[in-house]
């Protein structure tokens, strides 16, 4: 432990998480970040060179099941809305950080280049901070960087000559006030793009290619999630198929809002959270496209035939899997699998963590935290991983939670409740129980 140098890039709310659990460890740790201040994407920015979340985004998940067992919600602010907003977010996330003492150990407007691995023990780490770069060696390395940053771009025959962004680039409804607008995809950022467009836009489209399932925030009163909660303890299959009845009873079929019908089971894609899409729809606000088959200047041909000129397109179309700071020899998930057991080990390289780097059906920072723990807890002596981890792996790709579509957003989802499940089986009984008087032994034990 005492020769142990460890380096966490990026401090979102997987990475402060990370960062806490090895200080509460007594290890020695620095953590890198691009940005000036906690809390990732959650930092609004116009600016469109920082990754960021834009000016309505509130949480899809609620705050009961998005929130870190160390610093609940309640213990930061009672008042926080059901669903929070992403300046609410960010305070957590900076609160969590005071409250924590994480500050100390931040190097801020610094990005990693690059991440070389000298041997089994060593890695030297390449960073630059306001033009001068830093060589500097660590024995282990934590991976926070997101994966809610690097665009992934949809390729269609022919050119469009209006303006085409990513919904990476949208900060703002204002900019498109009085333009035709078409919006591509069908998950949760496109849908709340549509919406927000809708409301100043001449007119907004939203082009699906498949059918996406659409559920609402709350059902009975209380946060869709919460609801669901409710059922965690039945097998996936037949969770899966009560939701379907839930939601089917609750809003009817696709096809009556003009919507793609859906063919695949639950669970095969990510749910879209979202309580106003539906809405706009049947005002005539958001009007529902097929896919496209070209573009021809201004003009989008969609499959069905239709002819429509817009003058903006945002494509919503998600990210990439990316640490460009690695050898694409030695680290490359962009195309997917993603073989690391629990969504953290690697297979052959001990000194190397991943934390925050899967999908829930849910929220990630819970899982994030737990990930943290099993990880700190390893490297302070008081726990090992097993001993068949490359097993474990190859499990992790051939036995998914869910069988998903096969596109590059769907490498690595996990069902929330059975992840968490999963987590806490790695971890001393004392860090398995939600209770006041747990929470206090945890902090003992981790002390």
């Amino acid at each position: 432990m005492e020769q142990m140098k460890i380096a966490v890039i990026g401090v979102g709310p997987s990475g402060i998480t990370a960062l806490k659990n090895l200080v509460d460890q007594g290890l020695d740790v620095v953590a890198f970040d691009r940005n000036h201040e906690v809390g990732g994407n959650w930092i609004y920015s116009e600016n469109e060179s920082h990754s960021s979340v834009f000016e309505t985004t509130h949480i899809i998940s609620s705050k009961t099941l998005s929130q870190y067992e160390d610093f609940t919600f309640e213990d930061f602010d009672p008042t926080v809305s059901d669903y929070p907003s992403h300046d609410e977010l960010r305070r957590y996330f900076q609160a969590y950080a005071k409250h924590f003492n994480l500050y100390p150990y931040i190097q801020f407007g610094t990005m990693v280049i690059h991440c070389e691995q000298l041997d089994s023990s060593a890695w030297e780490i390449t960073s630059e901070k306001d033009g001068v770069r830093k060589v500097e060696q660590f024995t282990h390395l934590v991976v926070c960087n997101g994966h809610h940053w690097k665009p992934r771009f949809p390729e269609y025959p022919g050119k469009f000559t209006g303006e085409f962004i990513h919904s990476h680039n949208f900060k703002k409804a204002a900019p498109f006030t009085g333009k035709r607008v078409l919006v591509i995809g069908g998950g949760n950022s496109a849908c709340d793009v549509a919406v927000e467009t809708s409301r100043v836009s001449q007119k907004t489209a939203i082009s699906w290619r498949r059918g996406y399932r659409i559920v609402p925030k709350f059902f009975f009163g209380k946060p869709s999630d919460v609801v669901a909660e409710q059922t965690k303890w039945m097998p996936i299959k037949l969770r899966t198929f009560f939701n379907q009845i839930l939601l089917k009873i609750m809003l009817g079929n696709n096809e009556l809002y003009g919507l793609r019908p859906i063919t695949e089971p639950f669970g095969s894609s990510h749910p879209t959270i979202n309580d106003e899409l539906l809405h706009k729809i049947r005002h005539g606000k958001v009007l529902p496209r097929m896919d496209i088959k070209r573009f021809e200047g201004e003009k989008v041909i969609f499959e069905d035939g239709r002819e429509e000129g817009f003058d903006s397109i945002v494509a919503c179309t998600g990210y990439w899997l990316s640490h460009p700071f690695f050898d694409k020899e030695l680290i490359n998930y962009s195309e997917g699998p993603v073989p690391l057991w629990l969504k953290m080990f690697h297979p052959t390289i001990s000194n190397l963590y991943f934390i925050g780097m899967f999908q829930p059906l849910g929220c990630i920072w819970p899982g994030a935290e737990l990930q943290s723990k099993i990880m700190a807890l390893e490297l302070s002596g008081k726990s090992q991983r097993p001993s068949n981890i490359k097993e474990l792996c190859v499990k992790e790709v051939t036995h998914p939670h869910y069988k998903q579509i096969n596109t590059p957003r769907h490498t690595i989802t996990v069902d929330f409740h059975l992840f968490v499940k999963e987590l806490k089986k790695q971890l001393p009984k004392v860090y398995q129980s939600k209770k006041p008087m747990a929470k206090a032994q945890r902090e003992e034990y981790s002390n």
